[in-house]
C-alpha cells in the first residue's frame, strides 16, 4: 500500500488537472495545489504514468490529464472525493480473500474511521448468512469501509439501509441508471441484481466497537455463470456503456457520507422513510417471505410490501394483518421471480 503522504501529494495533483478540464495547468500552480516542489511534482506525476495515467507535458504550458486507467487506484479515488469525505485513507489490493475480512482486521488492531479497503477481486467474498462467490478480476467494485458509529448496536442494521440509498444515488449520477433497492442489501436494475451490501459489527452490551459496511457492485461484466445468470446483470450489460469505476467508488463513498452523518444524527431510518420507500423494488408488488434459510425453509407467507419504518423493518400487508419483516434470518423473494 502507499503511503499517506504520497496518495494525498498524487490525489491533489489529480484533482487539479481534472478540474482544469482540457486545459493545461503549470507545475507553479500544481506546486501550490499539492503544498510540494517542482521536482515532487515531476516525481509523482513521472510515476502516474507509470501507473497508466495518461498526462501531456508542454513546456511553458505545463500539464493536461488526457485519460485515467480502469484500475482502483487510491490516489485517483481519492482525487474525486469531496472536502471533508468520510474516506480518510484508503488501502488498494490486487486479490484478497474478502475486503470485509481485511477492514475487520484493521479495525481490530484500531484502524480509525473512514478507512476504506478496496480490491480488484475478491476470491471469498460474503454475503448475507455466509453465502460466499468469487469475483471476476477487473471489473467489478469491492470496497468496505471501517465505521465507528456511537449508537446503540440495535440501530447498526440500519447502515445497510442508508448505503443501498447512497449506492443508487451514485449509480444514478454516474451511470444514469435508474437502479432500485431489493430490501435490505441487494441493489437491482432491469429486475437483476447488481449489487450487494454487507454490514457486519463488533459490539459488546450497549456499545459498538466498529462497524464494517461492505460493497460488492458487478460494474463491467460481460457475462455470468450459468447458475447466476438469470438473477445477475451488471451496470455494463444493462446500460451497454462500460462504468469509470473509480468515479463510481467515490460516487458512493460521498453520498454514503452524507447519509451517514444524518442517520447518526436522527439514530433511526425516519429522515430515510420516504427516499427508501420510493425506491423499492417490490414496493405494492406480491412477495414471498422465508423464515429461516430459504432453501429448506419451512415456513414462508406472502404478502404486499408497502415500505419500510424507522427501525428499517419491511411493512407487509398479509392476510393475517400488517407484518413488520427485521432482516437477519429472513428472505424476501417475489413471488413471481427474484424481484
Amino acid at each position: 500500500m502507499e503511503g499517506i503522504t504520497g496518495q494525498i501529494m498524487k490525489s491533489e495533483i489529480l484533482r487539479t488537472l481534472r478540474n482544469a478540464g482540457d486545459s493545461f495547468v503549470s507545475g507553479q500552480t500544481l506546486c501550490e495545489k499539492a503544498g510540494v516542489t517542482r521536482q515532487a511534482v515531476w516525481k509523482n506525476i513521472a510515476q502516474l504514468k507509470t501507473n497508466g495515467f495518461i498526462i501531456e507535458s508542454v513546456p511553458n504550458k505545463g500539464y493536461k490529464l488526457i485519460s485515467s486507467p480502469d484500475v482502483l487506484y487510491p490516489d485517483d479515488i481519492k482525487s474525486r472525493l469531496t472536502d471533508g469525505s468520510i474516506c480518510k485513507k484508503i488501502e488498494s489490493l490486487e486479490v484478497t480473500d474478502s475486503t470485509n475480512i481485511r477492514a475487520k482486521q484493521l479495525a481490530e488492531f484500531g484502524e480509525e474511521e473512514g478507512t476504506l479497503i478496496i480490491a480488484e477481486q475478491q476470491t471469498a467474498g460474503k454475503g448475507r448468512r455466509g453465502r460466499q462467490w468469487e469475483s471476476e478480476p477487473g471489473t467489478g467494485i469491492y470496497m468496505s469501509l471501517v465505521l465507528r458509529p456511537v449508537i446503540n448496536p440495535v440501530h447498526v442494521p440500519g447502515i445497510t439501509l442508508v448505503t443501498a440509498l447512497a449506492v443508487v444515488k451514485a449509480i444514478k449520477e454516474t451511470c444514469g441508471a435508474n437502479a432500485l433497492i431489493k430490501w435490505p442489501n441487494d441493489i437491482v436494475l432491469g429486475g437483476k441484481k447488481i449489487c450487494g451490501i454487507l454490514a457486519e459489527m463488533s459490539s459488546e452490551m450497549n456499545f459498538v466497537n466498529y462497524v464494517v459496511t461492505g460493497i460488492g457492485i458487478n460494474a463491467n461484466n460481460s457475462q455470468f455463470p450459468k447458475e447466476i445468470e438469470e438473477t445477475a446483470t451488471s451496470l455494463y450489460l444493462q446500460t451497454g456503456k462500460k462504468t469509470d469505476r473509480a468515479q463510481l467508488a467515490a460516487c458512493i463513498i460521498n453520498y454514503f457520507g452524507r447519509y451517514y452523518s444524518k442517520f447518526k444524527e436522527s439514530k433511526d431510518l425516519m429522515p430515510f422513510i420516504d427516499e427508501y420507500t420510493s425506491l423499492l423494488a417490490n414496493k405494492d408488488r406480491e412477495v414471498k417471505i422465508f423464515y429461516g434459510m430459504e432453501e429448506d425453509s419451512e415456513k414462508t407467507e406472502t404478502g404486499m410490501a408497502r415500505g419500510i419504518n424507522k427501525d428499517g423493518a419491511l411493512i407487509v400487508d398479509t392476510k393475517n394483518g400488517t407484518e413488520y419483516i427485521m432482516s437477519g434470518e429472513v428472505s424476501v423473494r417475489g413471488l413471481y421471480g427474484y424481484v
